[in-house]
């Protein structure tokens, strides 16, 4: 089998320019109108935004890798390495680790990529672990860097990377590469080309023993954030963990030739559909600001604190629906005083309900978009 490292013109990657010119146009618009929008929130709530999507962001690229982190740990630890505050409580060393990862790129978008940056940014994944042999540095195991999925006792390489000896030179043109293109005339105008491409480039190298696919998403963000000259809250992590099997599968099949034109519109995609989530996000937040105006002086502490913790939860919210016994459990009353503040929120249109006796949920009544949005839920 024939990998793309292993081609004779690698690694020059060839696509078709005119294919993707629609896409950036989206991408610019989309990016823009964000942009926007986000000078309707007041500095706290613009701080709120970039540390949740920044905290999503670290722990989505974890869960893309089958790592299940804490979503307060990772949230405490992106606000200290912001300097927002306080380390408050010690989070777990892969949080703390992918966190400060997370922050140090959102920070240095604009320096160049270095060796140093990237063993620094493998250093930080790597956080924690003990079962690695190189860490800060390129792999140096004389074995096969191989991606394998083991099914019904068969197993299948689903790529194998070049051999260690040739990782510092691979990476040498890598890094020469990503930073010449950034003001390059052949990528002009190609801003989600670029990121794209440094992702599979860099996929294809694998050249650190663990951390690749989050250095690699990584990059990407910093690709893009070099094309919009500030660093945007566009959620990557979040838009590919979605899909996660698409992206997988998107990697493998570009992974034995250097046309990548089906790769690009695979990421091209995922990169708008990461930006209208952000969107929907910046939205949710103006929203939410409306209704605790709207609602904060009339609600009494029990409801209030279930309406915070409907809101804590984002734009995805808990599945289900928030129920009668949801309420006790939040706020600790008695059934009968949770029913008739649950009635009260009714009355007061807070809330809007489905389904009947034991089967009815209760939803935030807002307008979302244009629409009643029902995925704000606990």
């Amino acid at each position: 089998m024939t990998w793309n490292w292993q081609r004779k013109n690698w690694p020059e990657f060839t696509y078709c320019k005119d294919l993707f010119y629609k896409h950036e146009k989206q991408f610019l618009l989309k990016a823009g109108s964000a942009d926007g929008a986000l000078k309707h929130l007041d500095e706290k709530e613009a701080e709120e935004l970039t540390v949740d999507i920044i905290s999503e962001e670290a722990l989505k690229t974890s869960e893309i890798e089958g790592e299940q982190l804490n979503i307060e740990s990772i949230r405490s630890s992106v606000r200290k390495h912001f300097g927002l505050q306080k380390d408050k409580q010690r989070p777990g060393p892969q949080e703390d680790g992918i966190s400060e990862m997370m922050v140090h790129l959102h920070n240095t978008w604009d320096e160049q990529l270095t060796h140093d940056m990237l063993f620094h940014w493998n250093l930080m994944v790597a956080r924690g672990r003990r079962d690695l042999t190189d860490v800060g540095q390129y792999r140096t195991h004389d074995d096969s860097m191989q991606v394998v999925s083991s099914r019904s006792g068969s197993s299948r390489v689903y790529f194998e990377a070049p051999s260690s000896i040739c990782v510092p030179d691979e990476m040498s043109m890598f890094i020469d590469w990503f930073n010449a293109s950034r003001n390059s005339d052949s990528m002009s105008g190609l801003s989600m080309l670029r990121a794209g491409i440094a992702h599979i480039y860099f996929e294809s190298i694998h050249p650190f023993e663990d951390g690749n696919g989050r250095i690699g998403r990584a990059l990407s963000e910093k690709a893009l954030f070099q094309c919009l000259n500030r660093p945007a809250l566009i959620g990557l992590s979040y838009a590919i963990e979605q899909k996660r099997s698409d992206y997988y599968a998107a990697l493998n099949r570009n992974s034995y030739d250097l046309n990548v034109d089906d790769w690009l519109k695979y990421f091209c995609g995922t990169v708008l559909e990461a930006l209208e989530i952000s969107w929907k996000r910046i939205e949710f937040l103006i929203e939410k600001g409306k209704f605790y105006q709207k609602f904060s002086a009339i609600l009494n502490e029990r409801q209030m604190k279930v309406v915070v913790r409907i809101f804590r939860e984002g734009i995805d919210g808990f599945k289900g629906g928030l129920s009668a016994d949801n309420y006790i459990s939040i706020t600790g009353t008695s059934r009968a005083t949770a029913t008739r503040d649950l009635q009260d929120l009714l009355d007061k249109r807070v809330l809007t309900k489905t389904g009947k006796r034991r089967y009815t949920r209760y939803f935030l009544d807002l307008e979302f978009r244009g629409q009643k949005n029902k995925a704000h839920t606990v």
